[in-house]
């Protein structure tokens, strides 16, 4: 332990006054206003080590963060860890909204009482609520709020578990959620840390409060510390996020000085088909492959509806043989423990040469706490299976494109490992029936993808995070970053809004992704793609305004 004196960013990371201020804060609830690239991950990682590291939070004291989405949690979890070590990140839980939720039910579901009373053996469902048997995902936040508000035993215990709170994200809190933060540590000396960017407020459709972070300042005196550096970009491309700040908050933009430099590339192109938009890209993106390009560090964002907006780029990249994989259906999957452990499986059985597969595979399913003799005979166990397996798979007989061909080997793994191990790789697997809804829905999507080309390793390429190139929507981009990101369609009839500071906002999202190379695209025309059941304008407009941005100030 040391002094907070003596404290240093660890990686000899230098911060700007405001990240310092705001990461060694000790006695204070702090709200940070910070751009895109301004490293707010970065600054809560910092803060933790900060925390730990000086014994502000004290042992068996932790801190909690709270996080939208489930990769983003992970991304924390893993830097903190990074930051601090194993030991010290071990007091250190980063959950979702729902998750944080869903485990104050787990706790203290007994003090559910009356219609809101549930069973021990509840299920999860998308879309129906049963009274006693069933809730919504919907349902979890005022279900813990009710819990928190009327049971003094449960608010008190996890007052007495958490003496910080990180808030990621924070502008797109809903009023439910900035509910349940207030219940649970309003008054209760534990100290907040709010970071957010009111220039990505892009979840109103969700309910986010409007000014929550303002909100919170007041109700939590909690000290603004606005940060303005952006840290990703190169000039080229901080010098248009910086004219799109000037018409979206005038007082955040960035000296010229500040974003000097020749550095980055902005293409906008014009096509007149989609198919014409199509080849392009997919030459481009080959193109950078071959140069040595990571795939995860291509992205491809649309601001809707990607699986129509971008049938014709996912048919040309098939063609080309280039795996991609769209973040609508994927992303939220690819980060839960049990989806990787299976597709880690199907890696070692269907292919050669999965060294890293193979070692996260028996890394997950070895038994640390069993006698050196019952560990040893379990690992003997599972390589002579995994040895019988791969053989079965790969005998002439087997239909490798046949998702059920595939499901009994999966199910026998599955039995190997053991529900106990399973149940242990996420605190949301040990009640109801997420963990089979998990792994059914695992297989359904690799079965999708093997529908493709029958070939079970390129169907886990395009669900790899690192093998393939990501479709996303400009909801599923935030927090994320790439080198190379191509907006798709930058057209009257996607970008379109009653409120043209929200569809500003979202354009904002999308382009601050890039770090070195931004390419915006529109068409003329484009065909009307199978599925489209709604409205779809075949004739496209180019949306002038925020094009216009990416011109350069005489």
């Amino acid at each position: 332990m040391i002094r907070p004196e003596q404290w240093h960013p660890v990686g000899g990371l230098v911060l700007e006054p405001n990240a310092r201020t705001a990461a060694t804060a000790t006695g204070e609830n702090v709200v940070v206003a910070a751009g895109p690239g301004a490293g707010k991950t970065e600054l809560l990682a910092q803060r933790a080590d900060f925390l730990l590291r000086t014994g502000r939070c004290t042992y068996p004291r932790r801190i909690l963060a709270i996080s939208f989405k489930v990769d983003a949690t992970r991304n924390l979890r893993e830097r903190v860890r990074l930051r601090t070590g194993p030991r010290l990140a071990a007091r250190f839980d980063s959950s979702t909204f729902h998750a944080f939720a869903k485990r104050l039910i787990d706790s203290f579901r007994p003090a559910l009482t009356g219609h809101d009373a549930l069973g021990p053996d509840y299920r999860l469902d998308p879309d129906i609520r049963i009274e006693g048997e069933q809730v919504r995902f919907e349902d979890l936040v005022p279900l813990a709020l009710s819990i928190i508000e009327n049971n003094a035993h449960a608010r008190g215990g996890i007052r007495q578990t958490y003496s910080h709170v990180f808030l990621d994200e924070f502008q797109d809190c809903t009023g439910e959620q900035y509910q349940l933060i207030q219940a649970a540590f309003g008054r209760s000396g534990a100290v907040l840390t709010a970071v957010g960017d009111t220039k990505q407020r892009i979840m109103v459709w969700a309910g986010a409060l409007d000014g929550v972070m303002r909100t919170f300042a007041d109700d939590f005196e909690a000290r603004p510390l606005p940060l303005y550096q952006n840290r990703r970009s190169a000039p080229r491309l901080r010098r248009m996020q910086n004219r799109m700040i000037a018409e979206m908050d005038p007082e955040a933009v960035s000296p010229a000085e500040d974003l000097a430099g020749d550095d980055g590339v902005i293409d906008v192109l014009d096509f007149g088909t989609e198919r014409d938009e199509a080849e392009t890209i997919a030459g481009l993106i080959e193109d950078w492959l071959a140069e040595g390009v990571p795939p995860s560090e291509i992205a491809v964002v649309v601001r809707s509806r990607p699986d129509l907006v971008t049938a014709a780029l996912g048919e040309e990249l098939g063609r080309r043989g280039i795996p991609f994989r769209n973040e609508q259906a994927s992303q939220d999957l690819a980060a839960e423990p049990v989806a990787a452990l299976i597709f880690d499986f199907i890696r070692v059985i269907a292919g050669e040469g999965q060294p890293e597969a193979y070692a996260s595979l028996m890394r997950v399913t070895a038994r640390a706490h069993a006698s050196g003799d019952e560990g040893a005979r379990f690992d003997s166990r599972m390589k002579r299976f995994l040895r019988d397996t791969r053989a079965a798979v790969r005998a002439p007989a087997f239909k490798t494109g046949d998702l059920e061909a595939w499901r009994p080997h999966v199910d026998e793994f599955l039995r190997l490992v053991s529900r106990p191990v399973l149940t242990a790789l996420s605190p949301g697997y040990q009640q109801g029936t997420r963990l089979a809804d998990l792994i059914a829905q695992a297989l359904e999507t690799f079965g999708r993808e093997l529908d493709m080309d029958d070939d079970a390793i390129e169907a886990l390429r395009r669900l790899s995070e690192s093998d393939a190139i990501r479709f996303l929507t400009v909801h599923k981009c935030k927090g994320l970053e790439f080198e190379k990101v191509v907006v798709l369609g930058v057209e009257e009839q996607l970008f379109w809004g009653k409120n043209p500071t929200t569809v500003m906002s979202e354009f904002f999202v999308a382009i601050s992704r890039a770090k070195r190379h931004l390419v915006l695209t529109h068409a003329g025309r484009r065909a009307r793609p199978a599925g489209a059941q709604r409205r779809w304008d075949v004739w496209r407009t180019p949306h002038r305004m925020l094009l216009g941005f990416t011109f350069e100030d005489s």
